[in-house]
């Protein structure tokens, strides 16, 4: 289940506002369609999640699941910015900063994305057009 059909898997928290403009802004800039997307609330969520062992409460916001890795937090935002169009895969070159360090900065973001920007009731219903792309 790690891979959908040879796609990369992002896992997002799918009541999150800023998560969800996130996933709307990803597939806008994803023209050569890498990426599908569930919710870390939904069913398939929750097995890759469990899958790759990981605890939803130290990572509740994002995971990137590429070849079989999971990769969260910093490190799942940058690695996604690298396949994206544009001038975002020149962002992949905070890697060298230390994980610690991106990921202060990625956890308070995280801690207080629903104070600014608010929480939704249930996760997002795609589009027709976008349903394709979530697992």
């Amino acid at each position: 289940m790690s891979q959908a059909d040879g796609h990369k898997i992002i896992l997002f928290d799918g009541v999150c506002n800023l998560c969800n403009g996130a996933v709307t802004y990803v597939i806008k800039r994803d023209p050569k369609d890498r990426f599908r997307f569930a919710a870390l609330q939904s069913d398939i969520g929750q097995a890759l999640v469990a899958e790759h062992g990981i605890d939803t409460a130290q990572v509740d916001s994002i995971i990137l699941i590429d070849q079989g890795k999971a990769y969260t937090k910093s490190s799942a935002a940058l690695r996604i910015a690298k396949y994206m169009k544009g001038g975002y895969p020149l962002l992949y070159g905070f890697m060298i900063i230390p994980n610690f360090i991106r990921n202060w900065v990625y956890d308070f973001i995280a801690r207080n994305r629903y104070k600014w920007y608010g929480k939704k009731e249930s996760c997002m219903i795609p589009t027709p057009e976008l349903k394709a792309k979530f697992l």
